[in-house]
């Protein structure tokens, strides 16, 4: 799980409209827009990730996925029924950072990323009540009742001191914090090691974007809104920025990870370019998904390619709303940063299936 950008997740919450109830609208393969040119054979591995964590009902289109590439597109439209989404899709981007840091502090090194504290009780709402399939919550039990864990302004204080919680320490405060936002990222060592973190859980405290708070308060204009702007502002604003980030009382708990990464909320590795994030409540995870979208950034101005659903985020919200991951390094985080595309989505079920909606 991550919470939004992932590239502009922090604030276009804030931006989006509000998505109307999911409908589903059955159509054939020739009215996805760019579908014949796309390299389908790409969503392949991303696929085949996800399978092992999908339920009986793909058991058949999963053992048919083909071994060659050239296969590929025929495999999808022999096995897959497309429908489209009604809901406008509005997707940005996320990628993997990655930071300065060392395993103990120091005067450079101040900044701690912290590991799961074990006295944090996470529940998933859904195992008690359908209507909240989804929804999570966690806390820290006293006296036998579930209470609110520390806020981040109570863990940047001090809250968590003592306990040997610390993971990692890192150079910069704003860093840490978009490595919360992006959910996962890497941490270089002064001699020269690549240590992989991984979304280990979350606080209980409900998201805030803080790209949100700078528009309400007349900081940024809605037209200047981006990544690359709201880690301008904070640097241009360092006595303010503390205040900022605490306005978010959300705070994120990491892991360190072995091999392949980073880790979606489906727990498999993400594919850059092809893994996209979604609300779980309205795509389920390991759904193939065909996005077209007017996106600045894409040679023509349009992006049109086939997706794999394997994450979440906390402000992916509505049948519409995604989140492309693109990958690694800066130059990923560049075009996440910027990422404001709309379009259509189009889930691709099994046909062996029946749509919800």
């Amino acid at each position: 799980m991550r919470f939004g950008t992932l590239a502009l997740l922090l604030l276009l919450a804030a931006c989006a409209a509000p998505v109307p109830e999911k409908k589903l609208e059955p159509v054939a393969f020739s009215a996805l827009p760019g579908w014949q040119q796309d390299d389908h054979a790409a969503a392949l591995p991303a696929l085949k990730r996800s399978c092992p964590r999908m339920p009986e009902a793909w058991r058949s289109v999963c053992a048919a996925i083909p071994d060659d590439p050239a296969r590929a597109r025929t495999y999808f439209e022999t096995e897959f029924q497309p429908y489209r989404v009604t809901s406008a899709a509005f997707v940005t981007g996320y990628y993997e950072p990655e930071l300065n840091g060392a395993t103990t502090r120091s005067a450079r090194y101040s900044v701690p990323l912290h590991r799961l504290p074990g006295d944090l009780v996470q529940v998933d709402l859904g195992e008690f009540r359908d209507n909240l399939k989804g929804e999570r919550i966690a806390g820290r039990v006293e006296n036998g009742r579930l209470r609110p864990y520390s806020q981040r302004s109570d863990i940047a204080r001090g809250a968590l001191d003592g306990k040997d919680l610390e993971l990692l320490w890192v150079d910069d405060p704003v860093d840490a914090f978009f490595l919360e936002i992006q959910g996962s990222g890497r941490v270089r060592l002064e001699d020269g090691r690549l240590l992989r973190l991984g979304f280990a859980g979350q606080n209980g405290w409900r998201y805030v974007a803080i790209g949100r708070v700078l528009l309400d308060e007349g900081s940024l204009s809605r037209d200047d809104v981006s990544m690359q702007s709201i880690r301008a502002w904070l640097a241009a604003n360092s006595r303010r920025a503390r205040e900022i980030l605490d306005r978010n009382p959300s705070y994120v708990f990491f892991r360190l990870l072995d091999g392949e990464g980073p880790i979606g909320s489906q727990g498999v590795a993400l594919t850059p370019d092809r893994s996209l994030a979604v609300d779980r409540t309205e795509i389920p995870l390991g759904t193939p998904v065909f996005i077209d979208l007017q996106h600045p950034d894409s040679p023509g101005g349009i992006l049109r390619r086939l997706v794999v659903a394997q994450d979440t985020g906390g402000a992916i919200r509505g049948a519409g709303r995604g989140d492309l991951f693109l990958g690694p390094g800066r130059d990923a985080g560049e075009i996440a940063g910027r990422m404001k595309a709309r379009g259509t989505m189009y889930l691709l079920l099994p046909k062996t299936m029946a749509p919800t909606s």
